[in-house]
């Protein structure tokens, strides 16, 4: 990837069920807990959010340290970009970054 923006922009809140010791993927050490049925991926709950997870430097080269291990929101957010969809969502992760707004999809 060469963007990153959402993974440095957003909290990222997902039910606790997805958590690996819970009998889903996501590595436990990278959550924390926010209620007794969700968690949030650690690092994207701060005023410049950015996760544990992300690897590089954003809008140059970035990488998923958990990419196949990823919670629901990241991978909802990431299958419209995968086919080029982009959100508003998208356009204003980007622009905290200083990166340029892409096309977003007509509805």
């Amino acid at each position: 990837m060469s963007c990153g923006a959402c993974c440095a922009a957003f909290r990222v809140s997902f039910d606790r069920s997805e958590l690996a010791s819970e009998g889903g993927l996501v590595p436990d050490g990278l959550a924390d807990y926010e209620t007794s049925y969700t968690a949030r991926l650690r690092g994207t709950d701060y005023a410049q959010p950015r996760c544990l997870a992300l690897v590089g430097t954003i809008g140059q080269q970035v990488s998923c340290g958990i990419y196949r291990e990823r919670p629901s929101p990241c991978r909802e957010f990431g299958m419209l970009a995968e086919i080029g969809v982009f959100s508003e969502a998208c356009n204003r992760a980007r622009a905290r970054h200083g990166l340029p707004p892409l096309e977003i999809a007509a509805e």
